[in-house]
């Protein structure tokens, strides 16, 4: 075991003696995995989840052995290990696995040595050494195991404190221990798969519109975010993109900001090759990448120039639902208000001839615009689904300040018991300096069967309950829609 080993209260918390690691003897007989022989394959999902593969030599002997396995992510899913040699496929197996993870730390190493003699140095260099009778809260010393002359000092005053040997069953690091049943000595090239929680990612977009509104610009990043307690060195890093069915639930996506260039020395290289996989589509980094544990890593993985987009405002009266109201300055009856915001939208294809046409993972675009004295502003952000190549996508980008719409219900008759009739108005107000075309959506929500009786627009039947007006409203000017709907049932 250990001799006389000094803890400062930071490096208790990190679970380091004298500067080094800690390591729990398992004895000569236990041989011990090996530094990594060629590395680790990570495959991220985003779903909170990711899949480990670690290949590593293992030095065994004839019969039983006792391994440990180290350098496993802290929130491992101990049901999901997999161990293979390589080596002696054949003749090696596990025949016992444990998983360890008592990790040593300041409150743990106090539990552990109650009753046991410590000693105590303060910040002022006041040396204690007596029997840890509690340390709960401040650190109670006996002159004996039982008590006798007791010294009460200070959790705040230690500046350090000693301990005769790291107690058994504590570890540095969760740890799988292995019974590992060999027919061949020597060393064995050992492949380990395991899958853990803690780690997922995210697509993140940067969308530069031009001047026109008539085109973009496009990054794609991936952002990785790993809690797993593990860090992964020089990984071959793989993210799966798509719906996996997993049984526990995910972890609330977080979102980042996100660099709006490309940084080098990998700027204008495709770093991600994508393909099918199954349902689902598997993006492959091109290069080793080292994903540290407690770290948020970006990295660009498509990018887009001179997109053909398609910028349109949405007259959505009914979104929000008329709400009743009561006027104090009246006094008198109820009417309706109606949603007055017009939405401003922004459409463009996910396609090669776009520059585009890989299928795109779900995330937050972000969209921003050159102002006239320079620099880029956020003029809005969306969040898309998995996007198939050739699919549209279409963000809403916020409200247009200088549009404005009413629309109230002018008429509501009965002609029959099984029809109804109602008209609408709306109005459209444009107080910009030029013309807009304003796409009015209506919803006949009553019934299924209906038709319009009377419209004073053009209109465009979308799906079975839905019509769209295209309506021109010229600069400082307002233009009325009216229509009327018979429902029969």
């Amino acid at each position: 075991m250990w001799g006389i080993a000094a803890l400062s209260m930071a490096a208790l918390a990190l679970g380091c003696v004298n500067g080094g690691p800690l390591v729990r003897d398992l004895g000569p007989a236990a041989p011990v995995a090996q530094a990594q022989s060629e590395g680790v394959e990570l495959t991220v999902y985003n779903q909170n989840l990711a899949l480990v593969r670690d290949l590593r030599d293992l030095t065994l002997k004839v019969g039983v052995n006792e391994v440990k396995f180290t350098e496993v992510a802290a929130l491992i899913d101990p049901t999901s290990v997999r161990f293979r040699s390589l080596t002696d496929p054949a003749g090696t197996s596990v025949l016992e696995q444990n998983y360890e993870y008592d990790v040593v730390g300041t409150s743990k190493l106090l539990q552990k040595y109650v009753d046991q003699e410590i000693t105590v140095v303060t910040e002022d260099g006041t040396t204690y050494k007596g029997y840890l009778l509690s340390g709960a809260q401040d650190l109670i010393l006996g002159s004996a195991p039982t008590g006798g002359a007791v010294s009460v000092v200070k959790l705040s005053t230690v500046r350090e404190i000693k301990f005769p040997s790291l107690p058994e069953g504590l570890l540095t690091k969760p740890t799988l221990v292995w019974k590992i049943q060999a027919a061949k000595a020597g060393t064995h090239q050992s492949e380990v798969t395991y899958m853990t929680s803690g780690i997922t990612w995210y697509a993140n977009y940067v969308v530069m519109v031009n001047e026109k509104d008539d085109g973009l610009d496009l990054n794609g990043w991936v952002t990785l975010d790993n809690q797993s307690g593990a860090t992964y060195t020089d990984a071959r890093l793989k993210l799966i993109a798509g719906d996996v069915n997993v049984v526990t639930p995910a972890r609330e996506e977080r979102v980042y900001a996100v660099p709006t260039a490309v940084p080098a020395p990998y700027a204008g290289q495709k770093q991600f090759v994508e393909q099918a996989f199954f349902e689902y589509h598997l993006y492959t980094l091109q290069r080793p990448a080292t994903i540290k544990d407690r770290q948020t890593k970006q990295i660009e993985f498509t990018s887009a120039a001179e997109i053909t987009a398609t910028k349109f405002y949405v007259y959505d009266g009914a979104q929000m639902g008329s709400w009743r109201y009561y006027s104090p300055v009246t006094d008198q009856g109820y009417g309706t208000q109606s949603n007055p915001k017009v939405y401003v939208m922004l459409e463009f294809v996910n396609s090669e001839r776009n520059g585009l046409g890989i299928p795109l993972p779900k995330g937050v675009v972000r969209v921003y615009k050159e102002n006239p004295a320079g620099g880029a502003e956020f003029i809005g952000e969306d969040e898309i689904d998995h996007t198939p190549k050739d699919e549209r996508i279409l963000l809403h980008l916020g409200d247009a300040f200088d549009l404005v719409g009413e629309r109230k219900q002018t008429n509501f008759l009965r002609p029959g018991d099984r029809t109804i009739e109602e008209s609408y108005e709306i109005k459209l107000r444009n107080h910009k300096d030029e013309d807009v075309e304003i796409r009015v959506v209506e919803r006949m929500f009553r019934w299924s069967e209906w038709t319009i009786l009377q419209a004073s627009h053009e209109y465009e039947k979308k799906d079975s309950r839905t019509i769209e007006f295209r309506v021109k409203v010229p600069r400082d000017g307002e233009v009325t829609v009216t229509y009327t709907v018979r429902y029969r049932w």
